[in-house]
């Protein structure tokens, strides 16, 4: 299988977020990105650099204020007096409409929605060139691949149009979909990270040219909270093309790959040509952040299921922390995927 990866995702290094009021060290770690890289090469994956397709793909999915915000806050947030080396904000607004302040604090409060997603002097290079890698494995597949795997760090299915949270800026699996879409396809997200696919939801919340599926732990006490019921079904135009598949916490390989079954049914009815999975390691039951329960040859099994489609299938990296399994998971989910 092709795999892509840039080395100036190690640029990001955030070194804190908060948690139930407390300062924490941050779990998405640059390490993620050698773990990851020696699971996928001992799944067979050759690697390439991606391509630099600039501004234009991630501006078809991210507002133009926004994407100067993540360029610039860093700079500006060093003038403050006695401020963090990382942006991480105190105030958030109550609504998207609210006044657009001129205040480096304020704009971090409106562009940043939770305390996850700190901003440091590497953020915005890191983040650039994870959504290149998103987009060079769709290059792949428009290349004629049957599947390539995008080493995407920092993940991005948190992200939404104009605002970053839980450990993500930019949204690599949206910008990846659309990118196939203008391309003449018609794609699919399949979100299987622990947690809901927030961003990605809000993001095609209003269309119907983009399927969007999440599985995920049950947000009623888990993050990201306030998004990925079951009622979430889409909205004008995009009701009907959103399917939220919430587990109760602890759920393990049988219970889960049953409900898979209920997502595979609807990409087929929808009739995608292709599809973009949001691959999240993070339901691995011994991960750090803990919500589900997938064994390592659970992940193979899972790889396996979703190749049962037979749709090209590009698959982005998402949540998966510091584990002795993490990159034996990934391993298992290529493998599984490859050889069904």
């Amino acid at each position: 299988m092709k795999a892509i990866l840039d080395d100036r995702q190690w640029a990001h290094d955030p070194k804190h977020f908060m948690a139930n009021g407390a300062a924490l060290p941050n779990p998405e770690q640059p390490r993620r990105i050698e773990v990851l890289k020696e699971g996928a090469l001992a799944a067979g994956c050759n690697f390439d650099a991606p391509k630099d397709h600039g501004a234009g793909p991630i501006a078809a999915i991210h507002t133009a204020e926004y994407l100067v915000f993540l360029q610039n806050i860093h700079r500006r947030w060093q003038r403050i007096e006695g401020a963090s080396d990382e942006v991480i904000p105190n105030v958030h607004p109550d609504r998207r409409s609210a006044h657009y302040p001129k205040s480096a604090v304020g704009q971090a409060g409106y562009h940043q929605a939770d305390t996850a997603c700190p901003i440091a002097a590497g953020t915005w290079e890191a983040a650039y060139w994870s959504a290149q890698t998103a987009l060079t494995g769709a290059d792949h597949l428009l290349a004629g691949e049957n599947a390539a795997y995008a080493l995407s760090r920092p993940p991005g299915h948190h992200a939404f149009s104009d605002l970053a949270g839980g450990f993500c800026f930019l949204n690599n699996t949206a910008i990846a979909a659309d990118w196939l879409l203008k391309a003449g396809k018609k794609p699919a997200i399949l979100d299987v990270d622990v947690h809901h696919g927030n961003g990605t939801q809000g993001i095609f919340y209003n269309r119907s040219d983009v399927l969007t599926i999440s599985l995920h732990a049950d947000p009623e006490r888990f993050y990201p909270f306030f998004w990925g019921s079951a009622q979430e079904r889409g909205e004008g135009p995009g009701l009907g093309y959103n399917l939220n598949l919430p587990l109760p916490r602890g759920t393990g390989d049988d219970d889960y790959l049953k409900t898979l079954d209920v997502a595979l049914e609807r990409i087929q009815a929808f009739g995608a040509d292709c599809l973009v999975v949001a691959l999240g390691l993070d339901s691995y039951e011994k991960d750090p952040l803990q919500g589900l329960s997938i064994t390592t040859s659970g992940f193979a099994r899972l790889g396996k299921a979703i190749s049962t489609l037979e749709l090209p299938a590009l698959l982005v990296q998402e949540g998966g922390y510091l584990s002795k399994e993490l990159g034996d998971n990934l391993t298992s989910f290529l493998v599984g995927f490859e050889n069904s």
